[in-house]
């Protein structure tokens, strides 16, 4: 007969881990099972706050998710409690006082002692079955055999199993019960091997299945150090552009700053003219006031006399003239107290805001003397501002606007510069270069270049170090040669623009030229540093003698002009004026912008030359 321990033990075992009960737990179908078998389950369902029964399927609810909450089963706990600690006798001894077991055969069914247990090795027909130690049965670590003997007929193996009943049977209860009630019968062995294929498959289907989610996991572990990293990256990239863009402010308030110094000592010279004029006067004064009353100190005769009577009547005609006028030095005020700032408030740009209230104006507007021919003007070293024409000649203008001088009449003018030793360097419509003198007279120096079916049209300008730059639209490159002449020492590729107009600085190696309706700044090498352009305009730019840049923005359709000051790295200073109207040229759109040596701007167009100045 069974033992308390034997019938505990395998009736005591969670349905799901076949160990004995840890912490048993009901569920409201009062199915039980190990609080870690639960935990388990929970992790298995999508479901919080509910559990489904493994067995029934019904659903216990689940208070805050937490498993430890739900109801312990108690008689249960403690039947596991008392199994664990009594320990089983033996079975097999035909005794009354039974010895303590120290081994259980999973086969067999029995608890043996000692004594026992060398016996039962020594049966060869039962030297196949597995001994496991007592110790670990009841710690829970090793489980009982399902098939034991048949608690109906008790000499008789459990070699059946029921598919509708789920429990293993002898054949006599297969026979007298289950088959008559049409229940499917399968041999226990063949039962535990689909059991055993099905758990294996499903091993091995939950191990690929593992390695995929661990793939997957090491997949969202690389995709978030790759997030982490164009992150980093974009944290980067917006701490360089706030420096960049700190730097362009910085520039930029540089450059507005240093145009509000130039316009103070403009301002502040103007009025120091005047103090100037009337401290000389008051010099004046005291001198020939000194002299007259030389006369109050003794008699005059002669000569002396002859002498203190001119003295006095030029007193007296000094002292005759007008008064200065307190209105000059108030508009000067009153012209500088125009000047403002104004805050940039426009949506994604960066500016930082324009001066406002310092306008120009026109000084000249001169009708050139042939319509349709100018090409190109240039800054002459004595002041002048020569125009270039393509029908014959350069034509020297003053600040004023007169025409002074007309040179080389016969030379079709395309382009042209000047060295800083007052030598001209000439390029006529043919792209044939030549050098002349500061009187115009031809130096036998010879160029080569290209030819105006191979190079077509282009700019001229000449830099700090007397190098000459051509640049030629139809290649789209600048050729750099030195006044000695002969073939060019370098070549600058312009595959991203074409060089129509050419202008260099005076401080740097850079370049400034016209492409198209844009305005490019070159380094030294050629490469693009910086970019202005506006839509619906042309640019046509210049370099001037502080190496700020004006650009005047042309709308040919309507003929109006606007001029903007720019520093180097063309960052906006200010507006020298806005919406000018010119007459429109009648055939070409072709426009040039330079400024004097004496500060004033020439803006021509193909058929007239307007001169602005400050008013001031």
């Amino acid at each position: 007969m069974a033992t308390f321990h034997q019938i505990s033990s395998q009736n005591l075992e969670c349905p799901i881990c076949l160990t004995l009960f840890n912490q048993p737990k009901s569920l409201v179908c009062s199915h039980t099972f190990c609080i870690d078998c639960v935990e388990r389950i929970v992790q298995t369902q999508q479901k919080e706050q509910t559990i489904t029964c493994p067995v029934c399927r019904k659903e216990t609810p689940l208070p805050s998710g937490d498993v430890s909450k739900l109801q312990t089963n108690v008689p249960l706990s403690s039947l596991v409690d008392e199994v664990k600690t009594k320990n089983p006798t033996c079975t097999v001894c035909e005794v009354d006082e039974k010895p303590p077991a120290v081994s259980y055969c999973q086969d067999c069914g029995k608890y043996m002692c000692e004594s026992c247990e060398k016996g039962h090795a020594t049966w060869k027909l039962v030297s196949n079955h597995e001994l496991v130690p007592i110790k670990e049965v009841l710690e829970g670590k090793v489980p009982l055999k399902r098939r034991q003997k048949c608690k109906k007929h008790l000499t008789d193996d459990e070699e059946c199993f029921c598919t509708g009943c789920r429990e293993y049977i002898c054949c006599k209860c297969g026979m007298l019960e289950h088959l008559q009630e049409g229940h499917k019968l399968e041999h226990a062995a063949i039962h535990e091997e689909k059991l055993m294929k099905n758990i294996k498959e499903l091993q091995e289907r939950a191990k690929s299945k593992k390695t995929t989610l661990e793939n997957h996991i090491d997949c969202i572990e690389t995709q978030r150090n790759e997030i982490k990293n164009m992150m980093r990256k974009v944290n980067h990239d917006i701490d360089k552009a706030y420096e960049e863009y700190m730097q362009l402010l910085s520039a930029r308030r540089e450059a507005l700053k240093s145009q509000v110094k130039q316009w103070s000592e403009k301002f502040t010279n103007k009025l120091q003219v005047m103090e100037d004029e009337s401290q000389q006067t008051i010099r004046h004064i005291n001198a020939m006031e000194e002299l007259v009353t030389y006369g109050m100190k003794v008699p005059l005769e002669k000569d002396a006399v002859f002498a203190h009577d001119k003295l006095c009547e030029n007193l007296k005609s000094f002292l005759v003239r007008d008064d200065p006028d307190d209105q000059s030095p108030i508009s000067v005020s009153e012209r500088a107290q125009k000047i403002s700032f104004r805050k940039d408030v426009k949506v994604n740009e960066l500016c930082l805001g324009e001066l406002k209230g310092y306008t120009w104006e026109i000084k000249a507007d001169v009708e050139l003397p042939v319509k349709d021919s100018m090409d190109c003007i240039t800054r002459a070293p004595d002041g002048k501002m020569a125009v270039g024409s393509y029908l014959g000649g350069i034509h020297l203008y003053s600040p004023d606007g007169e025409l002074q001088q007309t040179v080389l009449k016969d030379i079709l003018i395309r382009q042209f510069g000047f060295l800083s030793d007052g030598r001209s360097v000439v390029r006529d419509t043919d792209n044939k270069m030549s050098l002349y003198t500061p009187q115009w007279e031809k130096l036998d120096v010879s160029f080569e270049t290209m030819s105006d079916d191979e190079g077509g049209h282009g700019g001229l300008t000449v830099d700090r170090d007397n190098n000459i730059y051509v640049s030629y639209k139809k290649p789209k490159k600048i050729q750099v040669s030195s006044p000695q002449g002969c073939r060019a020492v370098r070549e600058i590729m312009c595959d991203e623009y074409t060089p129509y107009q050419l202008f260099s600085f005076h401080t740097t190696g850079k370049l400034i030229l016209k492409d198209s309706s844009a305005v490019v700044c070159l380094d030294s090498k050629g490469k693009k540093e910086d970019i202005l352009e506006k839509k619906g305009t042309y640019a046509h730019p210049a370099v001037c003698r502080d190496d700020s840049v004006i650009v005047a923005w042309v709308k040919h359709e309507i003929g109006l002009v606007s001029i903007d000051r720019y520093t180097r790295d063309l960052e906006p200073v200010c507006n020298i004026i806005t919406n000018f109207k010119i007459q429109k040229p009648a055939k070409r759109n072709w426009y040039y912008l330079q400024e004097f040596e004496s500060g004033e701007i020439a803006f021509c167009t193909t058929d007239r030359l307007y001169i602005l100045f400050d008013g001031m």
